[in-house]
């Protein structure tokens, strides 16, 4: 069904701070699901073009319903009968633009200003907002150079640690 693909997709992206060229290039072989929750092999990416790979790891989450492992597991489980090869998720990367797209207009929210990246970007923003730390962000990401997460942790912070949270009107 589509909408546990996209559910799936989406959540996954976010946690794992995906690009969505890695989104989907994920082969069924590439999940490992543990105790803890799933490890992804990110066999290459924008900044791994010598294909050494890095694992994401995505714990479960507390709440069950935007668990991204539990999305990915009922996904898998509906998709597949027997058959584990291939990609995960079958589609483009221009599509993962379109589905965040989609999903951001359903929520009310101007869809023209999200696309593939927002999944990666909303990933290091809010990670940043809640305390993570910078190399623990880009573990997660796969940045090599602090710039741009320094970028993310910034935009987090504008609001944050703004100086008129200190007034009371």
């Amino acid at each position: 069904q589509v909408k546990l693909r996209d559910k799936a997709l989406i959540l996954v992206g976010f946690a794992g701070g995906f690009r969505r060229s890695e989104l989907v290039n994920i082969d069924y072989e590439d999940l490992e699901f543990v105790t803890e929750g799933v490890k992804i092999l990110i066999k290459r990416s924008k900044t791994d073009q010598s294909g050494e790979g890095i694992i994401k790891a995505i714990p479960y989450f507390d709440n069950n319903e935007f668990c991204p492992v539990i999305a990915l597991k009922n996904y898998i489980k509906y998709k597949l009968s027997s058959n584990k090869e291939g990609k995960v998720f079958e589609i483009s990367d221009k599509s993962v633009a379109l589905i965040i797209k989609k999903y951001a207009e359903k929520a009310g929210l101007d869809a023209t200003r999200y696309a593939g990246h927002s999944l990666r970007s909303g990933f290091a923003t809010t990670a940043a907002e809640f305390g993570a730390e910078e190399r623990n962000i880009m573990a997660m990401t796969g940045h090599k150079t602090t710039q741009m997460v320094r970028r993310y942790i910034q935009e987090a912070n504008l609001f944050k640690n703004n100086a008129l949270n200190k007034i009371k009107i």
